[in-house]
C-alpha cells in the first residue's frame, strides 16, 4: 500500500502538566472518508490543529504527504474549523471572492464559482448581504464554500453539520460526497453517528486523549459485539450467561432490549430462554450494532446531547 496522505505517530500533546492526547497513531489514506469521533474534550481538534501546525506537538510524528504541514500546503488543503472566521461586515460575494484568490484562482473563476454555489444552497439573494447580517448556519454554509472552491486534495471538516436541521444537514453531507466523488480524501469530524454510516470508510474514536477503536466501521462494530438479538417485549429480561442486555428502553406498549450474545449462543437458544423465563416477546431479530449506540457505549448518554448544544471551541 502507497504511504498514507496523513500520518500520526506517538503523538502526544501537552499544556503545562495536563496532557490531553496521549501516544495516538493512525493513518488516512489517499481517496478514502474517515471520521474521527469522540466526546467533547477527548483531543480531537487538538490533533487536527497539532497536525495543521497551529500547535506545536509535544512529542510524535505528524505528517501530511511525507511530511510537516507548511502554509505553502495550504492550496491544497481545505479546512473548516470548529470556530468559524470569515470578515462579517464584508458581503457574502466579495469575501468567496478573496478567499478564492487567496487559493489560486483568478477573480473571474471565483466569481463564477461562488455564485454557482450560492445558488445552490439557497443563498444567492443574500450575495450582497454583510455576512454579519446572516443567520449563524447561513455563515457557515458560507465557510463551507469557502473550504471546498479549491477543490482541496484534502478536506479537514471539524462538526460541519453542527446546529443544522435535517434538510440542511442532508443538503451539506450531498456537497462532501461531491467532494468524494472528485478525488478528495475527506477527515471529517462529527458527532452525527448517520453521517459517518453514510460517508466514511474508516473511523477512530479518541477518548481521554487516546485511541479506543480504530478501523473499517465493520471493524469496530466487531470490537463492540457485532451484532445484537433485539427484543420486542414485555416483562423482564432476565439475567443470563447466555447475554448481556447492552441497551434498554421503551417501544410502544412495552420494551426493546439489545442482547450482545455470549459465544454460541443462537438465536434458538436465547428466544427460547426469555419465554422459559416468562418474558413475552413480539419481536425478535438480529442487528449489527449501530454506531451510534456504541458512541453511546463509550461515551455516555450526555455524549450526543453535549455535541448537540454546546457551541464552545473544545480541545
Amino acid at each position: 500500500m502507497s504511504e498514507p496522505l496523513v500520518h500520526i505517530r506517538d503523538f502526544r500533546m501537552s499544556f503545562g502538566a495536563t496532557t490531553v492526547v496521549e501516544d495516538l497513531s493512525f493513518d488516512v489514506h489517499a481517496g478514502e472518508t474517515f471520521g474521527f469521533l469522540g466526546s467533547n474534550g477527548s483531543g480531537k481538534t487538538t490533533t487536527l490543529r497539532a497536525l495543521l501546525g497551529i500547535y506545536q506537538p509535544t512529542a510524535g510524528v505528524l505528517h501530511i504527504n511525507g511530511k510537516v504541514f507548511e502554509a505553502a500546503d495550504g492550496a491544497r488543503l481545505g479546512y473548516l474549523p470548529e470556530e468559524r472566521g470569515l470578515y462579517k461586515k464584508e458581503p457574502v460575494l466579495e469575501t468567496m471572492v478573496y478567499f478564492g484568490q487567496l487559493k489560486g484562482l483568478d477573480k473571474a473563476a471565483a466569481r463564477a464559482w461562488s455564485l454557482e454555489y450560492l445558488e445552490r444552497v439557497g443563498l444567492a439573494e443574500k450575495a450582497a448581504t454583510r455576512l454579519d447580517k446572516l443567520s449563524g448556519g447561513q455563515q457557515q454554509k458560507v465557510q463551507l464554500g469557502v473550504t471546498i472552491m479549491n477543490t482541496p486534495e484534502l478536506l479537514i471538516l471539524d462538526e460541519p453539520t453542527k446546529g443544522f436541521d435535517p434538510v440542511n444537514r442532508r443538503l451539506l453531507m450531498d456537497i462532501i460526497e461531491d467532494q468524494q466523488k472528485a478525488g478528495a480524501t475527506v477527515v471529517m469530524v462529527t458527532h452525527q453517528m448517520e453521517e459517518v454510516e453514510r460517508l466514511c470508510d474508516r473511523v477512530i474514536l479518541l477518548k481521554d486523549g487516546r485511541r479506543h477503536a480504530y478501523g473499517t466501521i465493520r471493524q469496530v462494530q466487531e470490537q463492540f459485539g457485532g451484532t445484537v438479538y433485539r427484543v420486542h417485549h414485555t416483562g423482564v429480561v432476565p439475567d443470563s450467561h447466555h447475554y448481556t442486555v447492552v441497551a434498554t428502553g421503551p417501544a410502544g406498549r412495552g420494551q426493546v432490549s439489545d442482547l450482545a450474545p455470549a459465544p454460541g449462543a443462537s438465536e434458538t437458544v436465547v428466544l427460547a430462554e426469555l419465554i422459559g423465563a416468562g418474558v413475552r416477546v413480539s419481536g425478535f431479530a438480529t442487528v449489527r450494532t449501530s454506531l451510534e449506540e456504541i458512541f453511546l457505549r463509550v461515551y455516555g448518554t450526555d455524549s450526543l446531547r453535549d455535541a448537540d448544544t454546546t457551541a464552545g471551541v473544545g480541545v
